[in-house]
């Protein structure tokens, strides 16, 4: 006999669970408390992406099922942008995956690592630094002239920016609900020029943040080598281009995980540089 939880679980996995609004206020409740709970260095906000998402993907794909944990492991990846903007992804990734179920794993995996990006460098500045410095120097200056209405200003701001927060739920949903079906023929095109972006801010990522040059200079039939200014007529960044595409090497090996990939590379780095043999450019 086959159990009410079975039975659960072999219908939502087809696409017949409807999201509905409680999902999206429960969603904008963990995205707006929780979101940042459990960050850490490997996965960074990949947790709290889990977290949030979860009780729409048990509802989806049903609990125990093989199609939840692969969903899982997928949402449980590296995730890092603002948290500013981090609900247009929510939106998007929940419509995906009420319409195509696991089916849709490439693209949400697509757009999520094109979207982190842009998301990143435009909500960080714009409402981590832009907006808190000039509401905040206008409510501090009123504040210390004794004018009480500067603690109400400030709090204006801030809940401006939790509702913008809260209304960019449904309105990513809609959209990402369109995506996948009047333009469904036009997804795999997006995906596809998401994932190419991802790829691009990775490696503009590494050539401005990993700044490792070398320092050893080789001598070859008497004569000296620069061999850091030799490699930048090859390819400037080759170093660092090369010390990632090590680590993701390392990242592929049985039994290999991030936390120690980053030990290793820290490891070896501490000991290159008293070698002289690389620094810091």
């Amino acid at each position: 006999m086959t159990s009410s939880k079975d039975t659960a679980a072999s219908t939502t996995q087809h696409g017949s669970y409807k999201i509905t609004k409680a999902d999206l206020n429960q969603i904008n409740r963990r995205s707006l408390f929780g979101f940042q709970l459990g960050w850490n260095y490997e996965r960074m906000q990949g947790s709290g992406y889990l977290y949030c998402m979860l009780p729409l993907m048990r509802k989806l794909y049903g609990d125990g099922s093989p199609e939840l944990r692969q969903m899982m492991r997928t949402e449980n990846q590296l995730m890092n942008t603002s948290n500013f903007f981090i609900n247009f992804v929510f939106g998007i990734d929940m419509a995906v995956q009420e319409e195509q179920g696991t089916e849709g794993e490439e693209a949400v995996v697509g757009l999520k690592t094109g979207l982190m990006g842009p998301f990143a460098s435009v909500g960080d500045a714009l409402f981590g630094s832009l907006l808190p410095t000039i509401f905040g120097a206008i409510a501090a200056s009123m504040a210390v002239s004794g004018n009480a209405l500067g603690v109400i200003f400030w709090a204006i701001e801030c809940v401006a920016t939790g509702l913008f927060r809260w209304w960019q739920l449904p309105f990513a949903y809609k959209t990402g609900v369109s995506l996948v079906t009047t333009m469904k023929d036009k997804l795999s095109a997006i995906t596809e020029s998401a994932g190419i972006l991802g790829v691009f801010m990775i490696g503009s990522l590494i050539a401005s943040n990993l700044n490792v040059v070398f320092t050893v200079n080789p001598s070859v039939a008497g004569a000296t080598i620069n061999l850091q200014n030799t490699l930048n007529t090859v390819l400037p960044g080759l170093l660092p281009a090369g010390i990632v595409a090590v680590t993701y090497w390392m990242l592929g090996r049985k039994g290999m995980t991030s936390t120690k990939a980053i030990f290793i590379v820290l490891v070896a780095a501490v000991v290159l540089s008293a070698l002289g043999i690389i620094a810091k450019g």
